[in-house]
């Protein structure tokens, strides 16, 4: 007879799920041969019933099972019923070294009584229970736009350490604006999140790569370089940009907001995605082609400690790892200026202004977690920095009255793409906008080879007279231009009027 758990452990259970399940049952084969098994949420255990003491057990991970069904045996007199689970665990191959995923079968007969409904209905039972159990422990695939989404705004969180994003940047975008969206939104951010590359943009997980002071990488080496920093299981604090639109609605942004050429570029290269990462060279080769200029205002609330890069200047407090001799920009028609400020040092080799500490019990790092003002009737940061967008900017602020741009774009990582090293002293929690333009006048080889320069951190290293770089906490931008494309972390919002303030170190980040 099969023996059921009774009274299991309510801390066991979760989406109603028992935390055990028991049973005896018979060999397909040989009723005479019979078998324990239980399951739990993340194995099946089957275990040899004999009178030796040298029982036989074997655990399953779920994690290597892909079905579980139940059907009536062929003969018709024959009242007993089968579940069989199907897995692919790694085992070593036969006559040769290494391991590799080989099909298992297990199969058992059930015959608790002479009802052959009943003992069908059981099996049944057990294999859903082995199918939904195998279920949850396969990774979450987003299944449309906005899925991720709605995934995470619902989910008990309780259940999982960290959220873990194999994609683009456009996934991780889903899932922070989930998180941001629920009642328990305080607590619901501060969930470890890692990334690894599956986009063709991974800005974010090339930045993670740059932030551990690892050399540059592309491809299988960044995601061989992150999965490594996942393991490593180091958590740090990572800021998000409180981003307005002209509709009343609000977005959370990890990256960048931008207006013009990048933004065309990001979207128009869509048509080419199956190429993959090469997609932005061809969108750029295409747009340069037809450079639009885009007339508009902005304004931002610089910082006040920030050197600051005005039309035709270059500041040379720039940090030491920025190349110093950048052999793409070679042929501009610009002087190159040498760093002049050997001794300033890099926040990549010091924690000495954060409250954080090394928790050598868990190899995680914790940090003090930030004070958020938040509005008590949206639950959500207040954006203290940001007037209504109808009303004008404080007194403070910087502002650039009506200008023809050919790009606006405002970045919070080091990296927009695996191979473009924009802002080469940003860190993930620096609490600061980096806020770059470029005016129309530029001419098409200049604008390329800027790009060009990009790939090494050397786009700073040219007095170029169109490029301007301020570092900010919050800025408005105000198109004029009818018609143009304005992106939040490379995905497309509504064309108008936007407004963005920082808030620093807000969410948790794993890094190394």
């Amino acid at each position: 007879m099969e023996k059921d758990a009774s009274d299991p452990d309510p801390s066991r259970q979760r989406n109603g799920f028992v935390g055990v399940l028991y049973g005896e049952f018979t060999d397909m084969l040989n009723d005479r041969v019979r078998y324990s098994v239980s399951l739990t949420e993340s194995a099946l255990t089957i275990q040899r019933i004999s009178s030796s003491p040298g029982r036989t057990k074997v655990v399953f991970n779920l994690t290597d099972c892909v079905g579980c069904r139940a059907y009536r045996g062929p003969d018709s007199a024959d009242v007993g019923a089968y579940f069989t689970a199907y897995f692919y665990p790694f085992k070593r191959r036969w006559m040769s070294a290494g391991v590799t995923r080989q099909r298992v079968e297990q199969c058992f007969r059930v015959a608790l009584v002479q009802d052959p409904l009943a003992n069908l209905q059981e099996a049944e039972r057990w294999a859903h229970a082995i199918r939904d159990a195998s279920a949850r422990q396969a990774p979450r695939r987003d299944e449309h736009q906005n899925h991720a989404r709605e995934l995470v705004r619902k989910a008990d969180l309780s259940q999982w350490d960290a959220l873990v994003i194999m994609s683009g940047d456009g996934l991780l975008f889903e899932v922070i604006n989930g998180l941001m969206e629920r009642e328990d939104w305080q607590e619901a951010i501060q969930i470890p999140l890692g990334i690894l590359p599956g986009g063709s943009g991974n800005a974010l997980a090339a930045s993670v790569h740059h932030y551990s002071q690892s050399p540059p990488a592309w491809n299988e080496e960044l995601l061989l370089s992150c999965g490594f920093m996942l393991c490593k299981g180091l958590v740090g604090p990572m800021d998000l940009v409180s981003v307005h639109l002209a509709s009343k609605q609000r977005l959370f942004s990890f990256l960048s907001l931008a207006w013009g050429f990048v933004a065309d570029v990001d979207i128009e290269s869509e048509k080419y995605r199956h190429v993959g990462a090469i997609r932005f060279l061809m969108g750029t080769l295409v747009r340069l082609a037809s450079l639009r200029v885009y007339q508009g205002r902005l304004a931002y609330l610089p910082v006040k400690e920030a050197p600051k890069l005005s039309k035709g200047s270059f500041t040379t407090n720039h940090p030491p790892s920025t190349p110093q001799h950048p052999s793409l920009c070679s042929s501009l028609p610009c002087q190159f200026i040498p760093n002049t400020s050997p001794n300033q040092s890099s926040r990549h080799g010091t924690n000495s202004n954060h409250n954080t500490r090394t928790n050598s019990s868990n190899n995680a790092i914790t940090t003090k977690r930030p004070q958020i003002e938040s509005d008590s009737k949206t639950r959500a940061p207040v954006d203290s920095l940001l007037p209504d967008l109808d009303q004008p900017v404080p007194e403070t602020w910087t502002v650039v009255k009506e200008e023809d741009f050919v790009l606006v774009l405002a970045i919070y990582q080091s990296h927009l793409a695996e191979d473009l090293w924009t802002v080469p002293g940003a860190m993930a929690d620096d609490g600061l906008i980096h806020l770059f333009y470029v005016t129309a006048g530029i001419s098409r080889p200049a604008l390329l080879r800027l790009f060009l320069a990009m790939e090494k951190g050397a786009h700073l290293a040219c007095s170029c007279p169109h490029l301007v770089y301020e570092k900010v906490t919050a800025l408005r931008l105000e198109p004029i231009t009818p018609q143009g494309m304005i992106t939040v972390d490379g995905e497309v919002v509504e064309y108008g009027p936007v407004q963005a303030q920082i808030h620093p170190g807000i969410a948790r980040l794993m890094c190394g």
